[in-house]
């Protein structure tokens, strides 16, 4: 009899499940599960999103629901989520670049109705309807994202400003003030990109190496890679900040550069956590006005959450070091420049790898700092550098430090007429 009774429960939980989630991959069950629970009395919502979702949207509603932050599992309404999805799946329908993509990139990167911890806005409508215009006879994918790029500011009439009464603003306040952070248009640029099917997401570091603030911009995928973009338009992986992201220290998280991911990744972005912890135990005397209030509001907003961290973020620390070294090894040098190519051995054994010392190497002229770079791993490729342009036939200062191993020594260096030069620096 008690065989029989768990036969008929265990069959009604599998008719109901079968029955909830409908047209839905099973390995979302125990995801949307334990999503419903956390949901609480906002559950009839989350469940009406999940079963009022057209088949062929399904299994995108249940992506969303199943790693959805706990603040809008309790919040967000059933319209939101149902008309978020349906634009989202008309973008993919009318745009070839959208049409392609692999259902993981279009799930965490043009599904999502959020970045960061932004005011959940019903924008993907209005932004569908206003920007797909711009795009409407692109088959280029590029183009498509320039043709959004160039014009946005115009249209949203949102303008890069600190006076800004929020941090991370979504579309709606950024445009009712008409003025954002960087944070803010960069926000504005990702929900535009995602509007006409165009994979976006956040991409920043909580604190520059030079320690002179922090930033924030975009990247899109495009040619099956990501790369960067920001609201005011160079070009593809091309932008004033380049040289700081590019000199980012791989072995300190407050200075890696972190994208944004909807879906957990095991880390979380520089976002509300980092700020708090750079709070405890920076120095704030030496942050600029902007820097120390932009740091401020991410901590209050995440104390505000009370929750979890829920901002998922992936490492891209190295792909920005890479851009910068190729883009020093692409500049044109003038006459009198050449590359300085630095690595730091801890013993005169410099043809083993593991003999290489991971060091801040700053360069000075005539006492005062010109530039800086952090030198290769041991676990770094052996054709590896740490690649400065300077000046030749220079007298230059090289300080060697690292606080871990309580390193830091000097040396005197003179460039040559080559326009590579290699400096061995050899730690007593």
């Amino acid at each position: 009899m008690r065989k029989l009774v768990l036969s008929i429960i265990t069959a009604t939980v599998l008719i109901s499940c079968q029955s909830k989630y409908q047209d839905i991959p099973e390995s979302y069950y125990p995801l949307l599960d334990s999503a419903l629970v956390k949901a609480n009395n906002n559950a009839p919502e989350i469940l009406k999103a999940l079963t009022d979702a057209p088949k062929n949207q399904k299994e995108g509603m249940a992506f969303l629901i199943s790693y959805m932050p706990e603040r809008d599992l309790t919040t967000l309404k059933a319209d939101f989520l149902l008309e978020n999805a349906a634009y989202a799946y008309k973008a993919r329908q009318r745009f070839p670049w959208c049409k392609t993509l692999p259902d993981s990139i279009f799930f965490n990167d043009v599904l999502p109705y959020t970045n960061v911890a932004e005011t959940r806005d019903p924008w993907r409508k209005d932004f569908y309807e206003r920007f797909s215009k711009y795009v409407e006879y692109e088959t280029n994918l590029k183009d498509a994202i320039f043709a959004i790029a160039k014009p946005i500011n115009k249209e949203v009439n949102v303008e890069y400003n600190i006076k800004r009464s929020i941090v991370d603003s979504s579309p709606k306040e950024a445009m009712s003030e008409n003025m954002a952070t960087c944070t803010g248009l960069s926000i504005i640029l990702t929900d535009a990109f995602r509007s006409v099917g165009i994979p976006s997401r956040l991409a920043g570091t909580a604190m520059w190496t030079n320690m002179k603030g922090n930033h924030t911009w975009c990247e899109v995928w495009i040619d099956n890679e990501w790369k960067f973009i920001e609201y005011y338009p160079d070009d593809l992986n091309k932008s004033w900040f380049l040289a700081d992201a590019g000199k980012a220290d791989p072995n300190n998280p407050l200075h890696w550069i972190y994208a944004v991911s909807y879906k957990p990744t095991g880390q979380y972005y520089y976002a509300g956590r980092a700020a708090k912890f750079l709070l405890k135990t920076l120095d704030t005397t030496l942050l600029n006005p902007k820097t120390l209030k932009s740091l401020k509001e991410w901590k209050r907003k995440a104390d505000e959450n009370n929750e979890k961290p829920y901002i998922h973020g992936v490492n891209v620390t190295q792909r920005y070091i890479d851009l910068y070294k190729e883009s020093i090894e692409n500049s044109k040098l003038a006459d009198d420049e050449l590359i300085a190519n630095f690595v730091v051995f801890k013993n005169e054994n410099t043809s083993q790898s593991d003999s290489r010392l991971d060091c801040r190497v700053d360069v000075y002229l005539d006492d005062k700092i010109i530039d800086f770079g952090y030198s290769p791993r041991p676990t770094d490729d052996m054709n590896k550098f740490l690649k400065i342009k300077l000046k030749k036939d220079t007298d230059y200062k090289i300080v060697v430090s690292n606080i871990k191993n309580n390193i830091k020594q000097s040396f005197s260096i003179k460039t040559d007429e080559k326009l590579n030069e290699e400096f061995k620096l050899i730690l007593e």
